[in-house]
């Protein structure tokens, strides 16, 4: 939906989640953290045009936003549509995605997590989503997207969101930290993935190599010399190159993968760094740390 007149502001993508209360709107917001959405959850309508200013005027710094307005705005939520009219003038396009799900499985959400609804001073919690939908009717009919969370689990929800807001291919959107590190100073507590790389021969008995690192070349060469390391390498890319697609799939956006040897500070870091070159191959934004590299 382009609402724009004359030039439309560019590079903005702005999304406006509403919907009815219950129907998995948090859920939503935290996906859209997930992307590297800059997310406000329960913006009064009157600020959206304001924040909208400061978006356009940070040379690039917000440029994907997902705000939450709905019903908990009370008397705010009636100028919502007055805001989005003041969008139109600015020239900023935007969407509309809207949550919703069938009564019966709202009504168990809300006894489950012990919430109350919005408004439910109106009456019980049937009456409440019963005003909830004719409040949303007009805005819903406005929605670019509508979402029904009836039968989704919070991953489904995730995955449809990724799917619909997701900026770039797939690859451009997990960050993958690979991290070498030494046992001997504990695995590092994020990890996903820990792979231990002991078993390879070990340039800390070689005495011109212990002062050196992995990412020095007579350790690289010493370790690559082994067709126990080519072997152990073939193996451990392929099967990195397998999972990363599932995780992706599974909705994960930051995967860590930790490669281990005693000390951290040659075998793990020589992996770790030709790990990187195969997966920056596949066009993954991939950081390498070398946690204990400088520890004795």
């Amino acid at each position: 939906m382009c609402y724009g007149r004359g030039t439309a502001v560019k590079n903005i993508r702005f999304v406006i989640i509403t919907g009815q209360s219950g129907a998995g709107k948090s859920q939503a917001v935290h996906s859209f953290e997930d992307l590297g959405y800059f997310c406000i959850d329960n913006l009064p309508p009157v600020l959206i045009s304001k924040f909208a200013e400061v978006a356009m005027q940070s040379d690039g710094k917000i440029n994907r936003i997902a705000l939450v307005s709905d019903i908990r705005g009370g008397d705010f939520f009636p100028s919502l549509h007055e805001a989005l009219q003041i969008l139109r003038e600015e020239t900023l396009d935007y969407e509309i995605l809207f949550l919703e799900a069938d009564d019966d499985v709202l009504i168990r959400r809300f006894k489950e997590t012990r919430r109350r609804h919005p408004l439910a001073s109106l009456g019980s919690i049937t009456e409440g989503i019963k005003e909830e939908r004719k409040l949303l009717a007009e805005i819903r009919s406005q929605a670019d997207k509508i979402i029904d969370t009836t039968n989704l689990s919070p991953q489904q929800l995730k995955e449809e969101i990724t799917s619909l807001y997701a900026q770039g291919s797939e690859e451009e959107n997990i960050l993958i930290t690979l991290v070498a590190f030494g046992f001997k100073y504990g695995v590092p507590l994020d990890s996903d993935l820990v792979f231990d790389v002991r078993f390879l021969p070990n340039p800390h008995y070689v005495e011109n190599l212990r002062p050196l690192t992995g990412c020095d070349e007579a350790v690289k060469e010493y370790i690559w010399k082994w067709a126990l390391t080519h072997k152990f390498f073939q193996k451990l890319s392929d099967m990195v190159e397998f999972l990363v697609p599932c995780y992706i799939k599974e909705g994960k956006t930051h995967l860590v993968i930790s490669v281990g040897c005693t000390g951290g500070k040659h075998r793990s870091v020589a992996i770790a760094n030709e790990l990187g070159k195969v997966l920056k191959g596949k066009n993954y934004k991939v950081i390498i740390e070398y946690r204990d590299i400088s520890k004795a």
